[in-house]
């Protein structure tokens, strides 16, 4: 099989490390991965935090729904939706005035713009987590710096127009088992994941299949939450529906709002 296929179909999140360093000239290689990744325009809206300081990893620990392993990772980086860079610049090449002499709208940051920078920070993320497998290096997402976002501006010192789209550890695999001998979690069939030409929605015998090997493989002797009699009131429960899952709501609503506020001049 060709290698970057392999790293790519073996790959798994990894949340328990061994207690070694990854070296300087390592790190320096994600980042560089990274920065070679794909990025609309070319304008690299994104910036990336490396938390090297023990003390800030443990409050990350709280404030990303008390995650000890995140404080044990030997390397810790933080991506960031950044439109702060751009809209600087623009005010140090006198962009609004440019725009007012000519009779032209200066526009500030957006919800596009947020999108957009998502979408560069994200893809810049999983270079970083391809290169950091194809190097024997596990990494885990944790989506949830996303929440608490008045605490994460606090500890990583971000303006209004730079969001925490995401964070990832990474760090060598406690297990010295082989990436092809890792126990794969269960994936959807290809075909309610992948269609040609018009979007489809799934029918009730479709969504019974969809979600058969999920039951078999990880639900077969665990028990749902409360008292939800299926999958889908279980995964609410678990994930749309829970307490975490309402405070990254409040938080997003809580970055949009600042997002816009910001004036440039």
């Amino acid at each position: 099989m060709n290698e970057t296929i392999k790293t790519l179909k073996y790959r798994r999140s990894v949340r328990a490390y061994q207690d070694k360093p990854i070296p300087p000239e390592i790190i320096d290689t994600l980042i560089h991965s990274a920065m070679r990744a794909p990025t609309a325009g070319n304008m690299m809206m994104y910036s990336i935090i490396e938390v090297t300081k023990q003390e800030v990893k443990e409050k990350l620990v709280k404030s990303c729904d008390n995650q000890p392993f995140i404080a044990k990772a030997p390397l810790v980086l933080v991506f960031l939706a950044d439109m702060q860079r751009w809209y600087d610049y623009f005010t140090h090449c006198k962009v609004p005035q440019y725009c007012k002499d000519h009779e032209l709208t200066f526009r500030g940051p957006q919800e596009s713009d947020l999108l957009l920078a998502s979408c560069d920070a994200l893809i810049a993320a999983q270079s970083a987590v391809i290169a950091a497998e194809a190097l024997g290096i596990g990494s885990c997402y944790i989506g949830d710096i996303m929440e608490n976002i008045e605490t994460q501006r606090e500890l990583l010192g971000l303006p209004m127009n730079v969001f925490p789209i995401t964070m990832i550890c990474f760090g060598y695999p406690k297990s010295d088992q082989a990436p092809e001998k890792r126990k794969l979690i269960t994936r959807f069939p290809q075909q309610y994941i992948h269609f040609h030409d018009r979007y489809k929605q799934l029918s009730a015998e479709e969504f019974e299949d969809m979600y058969s090997e999920t039951l078999e493989t990880r639900y077969k002797t665990r028990k749902f939450l409360g008292e939800a009699t299926n999958l889908g009131q279980h995964y609410y429960l678990m994930k749309t529906g829970s307490d975490y899952s309402h405070e990254m709501v409040r938080s997003v609503k809580v970055a949009l709002e600042d997002w816009k506020k910001t004036q440039f001049d």
